[in-house]
């Protein structure tokens, strides 16, 4: 029965995704909302909201992954009119279902339907990434791909007690120290020369982003896997992780991360590669 269900909502999931007219796929935020089973739309809202805030603090950004539009939409006497919705990634879809209220069986459905389609497109672009040439193009993916997976680190790490943003950066330095030889992220930006307000992951190069992609991913999954319980033991589960990390790409003969060069802001090369897009775009 379990399963029927489960088959039900995925299928219901896919039934609402539409294709643009660049051939991309979306989600209509209506759609989502009733298949997410909130009786009104005004009460989505803040559901849609909060998966913003998730978006911008995974460092991506949300005009790629919310778009404002206007859709028909049958009202009570069976006419039509344009009513504002937003256009959704599966990404942002993901966030939704992630900040959506947890009570319901369709989100939890919805949170493990999202997640499995997030994972399959990532082992989609991986084959993408082995294609790319240049070293701002794997930057530019890396760093896209660490913003997605801090995201799910987060959740993983909320389960485990770390709840308060204070305890989570505490937890995010205890990754760092573990990768960085003991380095948290204060002593990184100061080690490597960054400004306080520059973020040590815009500064990263391929190696350095691919090293912090797969401490983020194994501690994730280990969080989860064992079912780890309580602040001390997550803190002490990132270090690990991170000390696993920096054991393997030492016994590979490979550069400490500390080590490694500091790169250009990767906002610059998101900047030229918007720019491309757009006159080509215009071509």
């Amino acid at each position: 029965m379990t399963n029927d269900l489960t088959n039900q909502h995925s299928s219901l999931f896919e039934q609402i995704k539409q294709i643009d007219e660049n051939g991309n796929e979306f989600w209509s935020a209506r759609d989502l909302s009733k298949v997410l089973e909130y009786s009104e739309y005004r009460h989505f809202i803040p559901v849609i909201e909060r998966a913003k805030e998730a978006c911008i603090n995974s460092g991506s950004a949300i005009e790629n992954h919310f778009e404002h539009m206007l859709e028909m939409v049958t009202i009570g006497s069976g006419a039509k009119r344009k009513t504002e919705s937003v256009k959704l990634s599966r990404y942002a879809c993901y966030l939704i279902v992630q900040n959506a209220d947890p009570g319901k069986e369709v989100v939890a459905l919805g949170q493990t339907y999202f997640a499995v389609q997030t994972r399959l497109q990532e082992i989609r672009q991986m084959d993408e990434f082995n294609r790319l040439s240049s070293e701002d193009e794997k930057r530019l993916f890396l760093r896209t791909e660490l913003a997605m997976h801090n995201i799910q680190l987060a959740a993983a790490a909320k389960n485990a007690g770390v709840v308060e943003p204070i305890d989570y950066a505490i937890f995010q330095n205890h990754g760092y120290m573990g990768l960085y030889g003991g380095l948290d992220s204060k002593a990184i930006h100061k080690h490597k020369g960054l400004k306080k307000s520059q973020q040590i992951l815009d500064h990263m190069g391929s190696t350095e982003l691919a090293a912090n992609l797969f401490r983020a991913t194994q501690t994730e999954e280990k969080l989860k896997r064992e079912n780890i319980q309580g602040k001390l033991n997550a803190n002490k589960t990132h270090f690990e992780v991170g000390k696993k990390v920096r054991k393997t790409i030492q016994e590979l003969g490979g550069e400490m991360p500390e080590n490694l060069e500091v790169s250009d802001s990767i906002k610059k090369i998101e900047g030229l590669q918007k720019a491309k897009t757009s006159i080509s775009k215009k071509k």
